[in-house]
């Protein structure tokens, strides 16, 4: 029998629903069609055929059942209102695809009407790292060139730690932000630089700000050993935990009770065993993956639908994303201007359809808004002079030098004093080097190779003749 396409199933399933007006349920709906359909897919169907507005839902649980839209009757909800206008046309989200406007519409009606759902290991399990992708190759290469920085080829972590004071400002606030805390961006910009908790606010919140500072500063000054393993995650968990949690040795550890999603119908596993074995899981297969950016949207997927702490699972998924594009000396991923309500529905996505498509979405927008956020920054890093780190205690020695002993300032007299452990090939280079700095030199500056003022003063006055 050959294999049915999705729009021929839409179909089909359409045409079976339209003959029960009263309703049908899901159940009865895989037992009378006339092909062969999993569970799992069946939902998305039907979640599908709601969001093109050809059938609605009714009901709760067991009792919730499909029609068919009638012609001319409009879509009912459990509002008594038309959906096109039920979340108001001043809604801030974001630009999304047609996969996404499908996931959001299914997440949008109520609690009641969306069929509870468990933990699906296959998910997971149907992934393979470099050979499953959830970001396509145009997409990477896409990314990978917005991300860029003047940082490229130097150590890991050399651009985060360039913008350091930008991103723990601009990162606190979004991802708390996205958890409904209320500090403005100057708020969280004057308790990060100052220590100043802004009045009114609630000392959970402020915590939160601060957590975050202290995770963002070991993820970046770190980088060595804040990769992407078991360790770096439960150490993340343990800053942006830290005094939050009616627990206090719950910080920093995997959970060992059941937790309830709120808003959601989604129940994750309970059983502490396959909770620690199933993010070993996560873990491994995330450090398999090639791609940065594979990476990094892998572990936003996969962190939170495992829900493998007590709490702040989410919080810990949006800087773990960041490990890889911080090793890669990568633009990060500062989630600045992401509607929480977009974000939220595509978490949801992810927790009771098991689709990515809303959450990439977000992930693609919300990292061309910080390339975006950063490219000023970007522009303003002046790439290191290696020569001059190459050899900055040379060139500290041959500044004394002339001077404390008023040596002549041409080509050949530099030459003349230069070390030893200057290369050959790097003598003309450390030549105008050290002519350049030479030529600003004042009594301010000059303590940077060990001259005191008084000293600089004594050589200025003398009338040493610079020559260039």
């Amino acid at each position: 029998m050959p294999k049915i396409v999705p729009s021929e199933e839409l179909e089909r399933i359409e045409k079976l629903i339209a003959q029960y007006p009263e309703g049908i349920g899901a159940k009865d709906i895989a037992q009378w069609l006339d092909f062969e359909i999993k569970g799992r897919t069946l939902q998305r169907r039907l979640a599908t055929l709601v969001a093109e507005r050809r059938i609605v839902s009714e009901g709760d649980g067991r009792a919730l059942k499909y029609k068919v839209v009638k012609p001319g009757t409009g879509i009912a909800t459990v509002d008594g209102v038309d959906d096109s206008n039920r979340h108001g046309v001043d809604e801030v989200y974001i630009p999304i695809s047609p996969e996404g406007e499908e996931i959001k519409f299914f997440i949008r009606q109520p609690r009641t009407q969306r069929p509870p759902v468990s933990y699906q290991p296959d998910f997971l399990g149907q992934y393979y790292p470099n050979h499953t992708y959830y970001l396509s190759a145009g997409l990477r290469e896409q990314l990978h060139t917005l991300g860029r920085s003047p940082s490229e080829q130097t150590p890991a972590g050399t651009f985060a730690r360039d913008i350091l004071n930008r991103l723990l400002i601009d990162l606190s606030w979004a991802s708390s932000r996205l958890e409904g805390n209320t500090y403005s961006r100057l708020d969280t910009e004057r308790l990060i630089e100052f220590g100043q908790a802004a009045d009114g606010k609630d000392v959970m919140e402020t915590q939160m700000i601060l957590n975050h500072k202290s995770a963002i500063e070991y993820l970046v000054r770190d980088t060595e050993h804040a990769g992407v393993t078991t360790e770096t995650i439960v150490a993340l968990h343990a800053f942006l935990s830290d005094g939050l949690l009616a627990d206090p040795m719950s910080c920093g550890r995997l959970r060992n009770r059941a937790v309830d999603i709120g808003g959601s119908v989604y129940l994750p596993i309970a059983m502490p065993q396959r909770i620690e074995e199933l993010f070993g899981i996560v873990m491994t297969m995330a450090a398999e993956i090639n791609d940065p950016f594979e990476q990094s949207f892998f572990l936003m997927v996969h962190l939170p639908y495992l829900q493998p702490f007590e709490d702040v699972n989410k919080r810990v998924s949006r800087l773990a994303a960041n490990i890889p594009l911080i090793q890669h000396n990568l633009c990060p991923l500062s989630f600045i201007d992401v509607p929480q309500q977009a974000y939220v529905d595509a978490v949801l996505g992810v927790y009771e359809l098991n689709r990515i498509e809303l959450l990439r979405d977000v992930y693609i927008w919300a990292y061309e808004r910080s390339c975006q956020q950063y490219v000023a920054v970007k522009q303003q890093l002046v790439p290191p002079d290696i020569v001059r780190l190459r050899y900055r205690n040379e060139l500290a020695e041959v500044i004394r030098a002339i001077v404390r002993d008023g040596l002549e300032t041409d080509d050949a007299s530099i030459l003349a004093g230069t070390p030893n452990s200057v290369s050959q090939d790097d003598k003309q280079k450390f030549i105008i080097l050290v002519q350049n700095e030479l030529k600003t030199l004042h009594a301010g500056n000059a303590i940077r190779f060990g001259l005191r003022p008084l000293e600089f003063s004594v050589w200025q006055e003398k009338g040493t003749k610079f020559c260039d």
